[in-house]
């Protein structure tokens, strides 16, 4: 698996090299980049199966490499050193991204995820995705890439009523009465849609306020949705739930 390494940083590029040749022998590292130029040049040249791809580089970021080469034919695997720009819109569209300092099982787990893709020939378009939610404000995001076992599904946010915890897993209940499953944990789309006004109401549960049609004063607190579901409410959770309902 042909890859090029992108990042403004030296010994960032060394770091990510030693790692990947320890512990991703599959991947063959054919050139590295420290600018956007560079790295447009080196992509198109040696047209990699993957790119890891900084995304903040001095006032330039990954984004910019993205949109000025011409055939993203490749696999992205975004690395940030924190919860920087952009990162809400690389978690909306179901992409795979490495916190510096890169944790090593989550640097093997994302670039088996890429292999699998690329030895299936599965193309998505979730760069295209990614790229259109760059351009709006993040807190008028409108939908989200959802990860299936056999496809990513593009979801409006005004369609998602509710999500539930099941594990690791997380089941999304859909206006329509279409449910999809998804393999991640409910926190992370807790703290992915919180800025959407999505409610946490309890360590399982995560709730559309537009779906929210009362709060029944049973069982400690229970909200009622428009879909005649009852969802409960964690005595933890109930001072937050009540001031963002309030706040509607």
């Amino acid at each position: 698996m042909k890859a090029v390494l992108v990042d403004d940083e030296i010994s960032n590029l060394e770091n990510l090299r030693t790692l990947l040749n320890k512990h991703c022998p599959q991947v063959s590292i054919m050139a590295t980049a420290q600018n956007v130029t560079d790295a447009v040049d080196v992509i198109e040249k040696y047209l990699p199966d993957l790119v890891f791809l900084d995304i903040q580089m001095g006032k330039r970021t990954g984004f910019d490499v993205l949109k000025l080469v011409q055939t993203q034919n490749f696999e992205v695997i975004f690395v940030t050193a924190y919860d920087q720009y952009g990162i809400q819109a690389v978690k909306f569209a179901a992409l795979d991204y490495l916190l510096k300092p890169i944790d090593i099982e989550e640097l093997i787990n994302a670039v088996s995820k890429a292999e699998d893709k690329l030895s299936t020939h599965i193309r998505t378009s979730q760069l295209d995705f990614l790229m259109q939610q760059l351009k709006k404000p993040e807190v008028n995001m409108s939908k989200i890439a959802l990860q299936m076992q056999s496809e990513i599904r593009y979801v409006a946010l005004s369609e998602i009523i509710r999500c539930e915890a099941d594990n690791t897993y997380t089941h999304f209940y859909l206006s329509g009465s279409e449910k999809i499953l998804v393999s991640k944990p409910l926190k992370e789309y807790a703290d992915l849609l919180k800025p959407n006004g999505f409610i946490r109401t309890h360590q399982s549960h995560l709730v559309n306020p537009k779906y929210v049609k009362s709060w029944l004063k049973e069982d400690g607190g229970v909200l009622l949705l428009t879909s005649g579901e009852k969802i409960p409410i964690s005595k933890p959770n109930k001072d937050n739930v009540r001031k963002a309902l309030h706040g509607l």
